[in-house]
């Protein structure tokens, strides 16, 4: 059984971290490179750092900004926001990123996420989903509905499908983001998980929502997700990255421990 892992989220807006709930009433919280570094040093798995205006302001990702965090951190480094093309991939890759997220470009145009993988490996593309619930219809039969550009604007694209095809166009990890969890640290939408890591042979990141070191159990077993991304508990310090992994460890999970 491969280890679970513990996801820290830095959601980056003018080069400043952010914070938001359901995407919306966004502030700016702190220093992305310093909580990077913290959070490297306090044995986090995996970083996601994602520039969260980048699609809707037509604009490519901050570089300086990314490399800056990637000279903190010595794991996986995972970059999002703005990825149109495979030059774009390049430059993150180029200023250290492993992974490249795509989100709103991937969904307008799924070609990218298979030019992507072909340029620099199914390992190292993940596709980014904002998800929102919906009342179940015929062109909606999951009940969740894809949106784009920071949850501005909803494509009328079942979830569970674009997992499916993400999937088959070359996507080598998903990370699923509930938009109705998101920030309200009130737990992940498990149901949403689960339903998509059935779906998929590749590893599912729950993403929106984690409050209490409970809920990355629950969405980690019973969300049967690979991987818990966090944020909001561990930017305003309510809970350190080896709290919950010591956590997980104690309840059982396989875990990746820095002792």
């Amino acid at each position: 059984m491969l280890s679970k892992r513990v996801v820290a989220c830095l959601d980056v807006r003018d080069g400043k971290l952010a914070k938001s709930v359901k995407f919306v009433d966004t502030r700016d919280i702190g220093d992305p490179v310093e909580k990077a570094k913290e959070y490297y040093v306090d044995g986090l798995d995996e970083l996601v750092f994602y520039d969260i205006t980048a699609s809707s302001d037509k604009r490519n990702i901050m570089l300086d900004v990314v490399e800056d965090v990637a000279n903190q951190v010595f794991i996986p480094l995972s970059v999002g926001g703005g990825i149109r093309s495979v030059s774009d991939a390049t430059d993150l890759r180029l200023a250290g990123a492993e992974k490249i997220n795509v989100n709103s470009a991937a969904v307008q145009r799924p070609e990218l996420i298979s030019e992507c993988a072909t340029a620099i490996g199914n390992q190292n593309v993940v596709l980014s989903m904002d998800v929102l619930s919906v009342p179940a219809s015929a062109e909606i039969p999951s009940g969740y509905e894809i949106v784009i550009n920071g949850g501005r604007k909803a494509m009328g694209i079942d979830a569970l499908e674009w997992a499916r095809r993400g999937e088959d166009l070359g996507a080598g990890e998903l990370v699923v983001n509930s938009i109705d969890a998101d920030g309200t640290k009130a737990g992940y939408e498990i149901k949403l998980t689960a339903m998509i890591a059935d779906a998929v042979r590749i590893p599912v990141i729950a993403s929106g929502g984690a409050g209490l070191p409970e809920h990355l159990y629950d969405v980690l077993t019973d969300g049967k997700a690979d991987a818990a991304l966090v944020a909001s508990m561990v930017h305003y310090g309510e809970y350190k990255v080896s709290e919950l992994k010591n956590n997980l460890h104690e309840r059982g999970l396989k875990i990746r421990m820095s002792w």
